[in-house]
């Protein structure tokens, strides 16, 4: 189990924008499961080689059900947002290596264009033997990714061109529950938009 209490890496703005060619090189209809991250507990990340995607849980041993939503009159948790997917070449950009154990706060680090040109609200993904629907609520970085980060590397994901091909990722959720597997192929299961 790793923690988020890791040095952060502030990555230079120049630094962002020159891999940027590189992570709009992601792959547009076949991808790859490149990390799984389960958040047990506040600040907890535990990097699985496998993972049980459920409909009801989400990602089983993730805290996202249980820690609910303070945004929800009830405070429950959303269902539009039981998965937070990130795009992982983007991902070892902000965090400066590879082996990020997920600091950003994801469950799935795929290797696949998840811009909304690429992916519309709707689209569907197999993972392993599960599917999963990007929703359209949006996902932004937070305090927490400016942190670890740096606030330079949250403009980057937030506004302009980052903002547009939704760089801080996208929020899904389950609809086939299934088996996921690190390396894991990713296919677009609904037609591009």
């Amino acid at each position: 189990m790793s923690r988020t209490d890791v040095p952060p890496y502030f990555a230079e703005r120049e630094a962002l924008e020159a891999g940027l060619r590189e992570v709009k090189e992601s792959p547009r209809d076949v991808g790859r499961l490149v990390m799984i991250v389960a958040r047990p507990g506040v600040d907890e990340r535990e990097v699985l080689s496998e993972g049980r995607l459920d409909l009801v849980e989400g990602l089983v041993g993730d805290n996202w059900l249980a820690r609910g939503n303070s945004r929800r009159p009830d405070g429950s948790a959303d269902p539009e947002a039981q998965l937070t997917v990130m795009n992982a070449r983007l991902a070892t950009l902000v965090a400066g290596t590879p082996e990020h154990d997920g600091l950003a706060g994801d469950q799935l680090y795929i290797d696949l264009d998840l811009s909304p040109d690429n992916l519309r609200a709707g689209s569907r993904l197999q993972i392993g033997s599960a599917v999963i629907e990007i929703t359209a609520k949006p996902h932004r970085g937070c305090d927490k990714f400016a942190a670890r980060f740096g606030a330079e590397a949250l403009r980057f994901v937030n506004t302009g061109e980052g903002g547009t091909l939704a760089l801080r990722g996208r929020n899904a959720k389950v609809i086939e529950p299934g088996a996921v597997r690190r390396d894991d192929a990713v296919r677009r299961v609904t037609p591009p938009s």
